[in-house]
């Protein structure tokens, strides 16, 4: 096994921040300084910026509906962080996040190595949401949406344009909308664009995981069949 995928799916950190580490000359194998293509076998010990690297829990796959007003991190020093609202025994990080708003579908776990194939936006992986605004949708509007929006980044001080996406009315007030990008709070963005206010956000799917009848602030740990095509 690669070094940095030994030590994401020990639960430790990303891939991506293990790559970090073995870059910056902080990982030990063996006791040596850790080259970066290196492979794992068994009986090799692995040390992370002083931390032993031990494969004892199993790997931990479970969904949480997230409520309103948690947040998605696992830093303990923020209050209502959603590993305290979780209050699992092993140690889980979220993928990806949710807006402390947002409400619905976060993914849970101790495998880092799933974490890039599910961020990487080139991966277009697809996320449902159903979004509730505060006047009644128009037919220009779901068009506007579904062409891609200019919206504004203030960070960068520039627009980005939104992909092209598949957006459906299912009120009055109600739609669903399908993404394949993660950028910051961005169907709140869209819709401000054309002055809608989101009055409620809640993701329903991730890739093939659905959020189903999971009651508002339960969890539940994913199926074999949702795990392997999660790996797929």
């Amino acid at each position: 096994m690669r070094l940095n995928q030994f030590i994401s799916s020990a639960g430790f950190c990303s891939r991506r921040q293990a790559e970090r580490y073995i870059t910056a000359k902080k990982v030990l194998v063996n006791g040596e300084i850790a080259s970066p293509i290196c492979f794992i076998e068994e009986g090799d010990h692995v040390e992370v910026d002083g931390h032993t690297i031990r494969h004892t829990a199993p790997d931990i796959y479970m969904i949480l509906n997230k409520p309103s007003g948690i947040t998605c991190t696992a830093a303990p020093t923020i209050a209502g962080n959603i590993i305290d609202f979780v209050s699992y025994p092993e140690r889980l990080f979220p993928v990806g996040r949710l807006d402390k708003e947002t409400e619905g579908l976060i993914l849970l776990t101790n495998d880092g190595s799933i974490v890039n194939d599910l961020m990487k936006e080139e991966n277009q992986q697809e996320k449902e949401y159903v979004v509730t605004v505060n006047k009644k949708i128009t037919d220009t509007f779901i068009q506007d949406l579904s062409n891609g929006v200019d919206i504004y980044n203030p960070r960068t001080k520039s627009y980005t344009t939104t992909t092209p996406c598949s957006v459906t009315r299912l009120s009055d007030c109600t739609f669903r909308i399908l993404l394949t990008q993660g950028l910051n709070r961005q169907i709140r963005r869209m819709c401000r664009r054309f002055q809608y206010t989101v009055t409620h956000l809640q993701r329903v799917r991730i890739k093939h995981i659905e959020l189903g009848t999971l009651e508002r602030g339960q969890w539940r740990y994913l199926t074999e069949e949702e795990i392997a095509k999660l790996k797929s």
